[in-house]
């Protein structure tokens, strides 16, 4: 095979010749990828600002409010966070689409066991058995995709191609989701269980176009010629031992963990700190932190493009230490502190979308974590990222449950923020060669002329 001639900046004559897709930082291959993430992912949002108030309705299950909670975030948040992990070492075993396809008809299955058999049953047992179940379901189709896209990425796009993950992701749960839900409920005068089967329908759209894509990456183990068996599934118990093997992945997934987490956190605090369950009232109405919600999610939305693209050159592990970890570091109290000071919706807005913003710094994190590795391990690498992303959904409502009735929303805006901290740390360790940083200093060091010259600017 004949090689492309390199241009003086290092770069092939092809680059020239890229597609559009490619430009933006999409692999063209995987575009209906990225639609059916997003498709489905709107169907997985569509129930989550009503599915709480609906499981307590009569013909929701007629469950106490306790229980619905119990069932809609912590069952369903540990059946997230440890198919998180799954997604990673299946597909490491079987290759991503197959994984994809087990999320999509898993999510199917145990919906319409949710809808038709659990909640006809009024059963608390038998809906927090189902539900949670179900909760295995988006991780495995969403992460998977996450996992393909990566490795079938050249090193240069993986910045860019993990903000068009989190673009799609983020963009359908909560943002279209709870949109889909409000037109659905409001102007279509649909009712909570209709809504239900239409973001049934809207997944299992997802679902197919997904994992109807075809490029090579998916169908085959993450694995090289120097795996015996790749398809084994001993490689599931194989790959945890990553975290003792090379604590770069280790100090990533706890980075990861604490990305999220305060924003998880901080939504379920604001109604009783902010909003009309806080004693003696809040200053903000319900309708309000819905508002802000969105706006924090439609900054951090937008962001997350912006700053795939910018790990891609300003480098991976800086944009994460600086931008995401020291970012929010400082973001997260600011937030709290300025908004119960002025007790205003627009500076509670103005400052969660700054937060929602930096968030995104995080984004090359996901373009690192498989870069460091060898290729066999790359889906153990994945999975310790994607079990990261289903913790941080365990983590922040944990922290604030266990730190406010003690020391108050400041206490938890404080505990945050040192987390950040923490991770900031952490994340100095997060090292690779092919970071673009790195790269740029590896080749400002072999530019650097003799011992006792001048070096160059």
């Amino acid at each position: 095979m004949v090689q492309q001639p390199a241009a003086a900046d290092g770069s092939t004559a092809a680059s020239e010749s890229r597609s559009w897709l490619d430009r933006i930082g999409i692999p063209k291959p995987l575009l209906w990828g990225f639609v059916g993430v997003l498709i489905f992912m709107i169907g997985d949002g569509v129930e989550i600002t009503y599915l709480t108030q609906y499981l307590t309705q009569p013909e929701g299950g007629g469950l106490a409010g306790s229980q619905a909670t119990f069932a809609t975030v912590t069952i369903y948040g540990l059946a997230v966070m440890i198919a998180s992990w799954f997604s990673g070492t299946l597909s490491s075993i079987w290759g991503p689409r197959y994984v994809m396809w087990l999320g999509a008809a898993w999510w199917v299955v145990f919906e319409l066991l949710f809808l038709y058999v659990a909640i006809p049953s009024q059963s608390y047992l038998l809906i927090v058995t189902i539900y949670g179940i179900r909760g295995f379901a988006y991780p495995l189709f969403a992460y998977a995709f996450l996992v393909w896209a990566q490795v079938a990425s050249p090193v240069h796009m993986r910045g860019s191609v993990a903000g068009w993950f989190w673009f799609v992701f983020t963009g359908g749960l909560p943002t279209l989701g709870a949109a889909v839900a409000a037109f659905a409920i409001g102007p279509l005068g649909m009712s909570l269980h209709n809504t239900l089967v239409l973001s049934l329908v809207l997944v299992a759209v997802g679902g197919v176009i997904g994992c109807s894509v075809r490029e090579p990456h998916g169908t085959k183990p993450i694995a090289d010629e120097t795996v015996e068996n790749p398809r084994s599934p001993k490689r599931l118990i194989e790959g945890v031992d990553i975290v003792w093997r090379d604590k770069r992945t280790l100090a990533g997934g706890i980075t990861r963990i604490v990305n999220t987490a305060p924003e998880f956190g901080f939504f379920a605090m604001f109604p009783f700190v902010f909003g009309p369950e806080t004693p003696g009232g809040g200053f903000l109405t319900a309708p309000e932190i819905a508002a802000m919600t969105s706006i924090v999610y439609g900054a951090n939305i937008a962001a997350n493009l912006a700053f795939g693209v910018l790990g891609d050159y300003f480098g991976w592990r800086r944009t994460v230490t600086w931008f995401g970890c020291v970012g929010c570091a400082i973001a997260t109290p600011l937030w709290y502190f300025a908004s119960i000071a002025s007790e205003s919706f627009g500076v509670a807005a103005t400052l969660g979308a700054v937060y929602g913003v930096l968030l995104a710094g995080f984004v090359p994190l996901s373009a690192l974590m498989p870069s460091m590795v060898t290729t066999k391990d790359k889906g153990s690498a994945l999975a310790v990222l994607n079990f990261g992303a289903g913790g941080a959904a365990f983590l922040g409502p944990v922290t604030v449950y266990a730190i406010h009735p003690v020391f108050g929303g400041g206490g938890v805006a404080i505990a945050f923020a040192l987390m950040y901290v923490i991770v900031a740390v952490l994340s100095t360790f997060v090292k690779d060669g092919s970071d673009p940083g790195e790269a740029k200093k590896a080749r400002a060091a072999s530019t650097t002329t003799p011992a006792g010259a001048a070096t160059t600017a």
